[in-house]
């Protein structure tokens, strides 16, 4: 064998070699960067349903809910006030009753209930103390007294102006218990479209982990993407300067020749296409991203980049 026969034999070997190096680095490049695409329609779906979900979150239930805790300050505020009226009507009762029908104050001897007990205390030290004929009657004196007093107590308590005021406090007992169940169906309506929101920003928690789980993932399998796409462009280079080298036998004839030259030349153009049409895919998605405000990752940045500086 010539020496120019053994070199193409070993080019040969060599270019054939290249070629099927070439053929599995493309072909992991291509699936790799099938799945990043992948990757990039599953994070827009996401970015979708966070986006859905906050929407649902802050114009349904916060809104809902907001709108009920107005509600129910107000009504505080007008519990405050019916309170403020019954305390008042309630000191007024109390001084009602420390009055006889003259209107004269009767606390020298307390309330009704303390003149009632020291009537009966009055009366148990005349049946169970040994007293003298003169300390018992000062004692039955003291009963009068008191037995007068607790009289008056009475009439006054009867009268029109404290009737007219129990009547008032009946009346606001009553709006103070309709404001108790009201706040109680407000708190409980606020509460709930509260717990639903935050049931739903869970949920958007959970998706924003899972989203930034992906975006890890989609840099890894850029990185490898490309990693591939360089050594298959080194490969590529090599395979070029071996086609440039190799030069056929004597008895290898044309018609042999060229569909190899042919071949290799389909190839790169087929891969170049290849690979623009992918470029220009992700730079749209790129583009649509940005114009929608959502966030890009590092390669769809860098794809908008080169395209600008292109531009200019």
């Amino acid at each position: 064998m010539s020496k120019e026969a053994a070199n193409n034999a070993q080019l040969s070997q060599t270019y054939k070699e290249l070629q099927g190096k070439i053929e599995d680095y493309r072909e992991k490049r291509d699936d790799l960067n099938k799945k990043t695409k992948e990757y990039i329609t599953q994070l827009q779906e996401l970015e979708n349903q966070i986006a859905e979900n906050l929407k649902v979150a802050k114009d349904e239930y916060k809104k809902k809910r907001d709108f009920w805790n107005n509600k129910v300050k107000k009504l505080k505020d007008k519990k405050i006030e019916y309170k403020g009226i019954l305390d008042n009507f309630i000191e007024e009762r109390k001084t009602l009753q420390k009055k006889g029908p003259d209107g004269k104050e009767q606390g020298k001897y307390g309330d009704l209930k303390q003149i009632t007990r020291k009537i009966e205390n009055l009366e148990r030290m005349i049946e169970t103390e040994n007293l003298e004929i003169n300390e018992e009657n000062a004692i039955i004196d003291q009963i009068k007294e008191l037995a007068e007093v607790k009289q008056d107590l009475l009439e006054s308590q009867n009268s029109d102006e404290l009737v007219k005021l129990d009547r008032k406090i009946e009346i606001v007992k009553l709006n103070l218990n309709k404001i108790y169940e009201q706040l109680s169906k407000w708190s409980n309506k606020s509460q709930d479209n509260h717990a639903k929101m935050l049931e739903i920003y869970d949920v958007i928690g959970d998706l924003k982990e899972k989203k930034k789980k992906m975006e890890e993932e989609l840099i890894k399998n850029k990185q490898a993407a490309d990693m591939y796409h360089e050594q298959f462009l080194e490969l590529m280079n090599q395979r070029k300067k071996i086609s440039k080298n190799y030069r056929p036998s004597r008895t290898t004839s044309k018609s042999e020749r060229r569909p190899r030259k042919i071949r290799f030349k389909d190839t790169k153009v087929k891969e170049a296409e290849m690979l623009e049409q992918l470029k220009k895919e992700k730079l749209a998605d790129a583009l649509e991203k940005k114009k929608a405000g959502k966030k890009l990752n590092l390669y769809e940045a860098r794809l908008i980049l080169e395209a600008q500086n292109q531009d200019n």
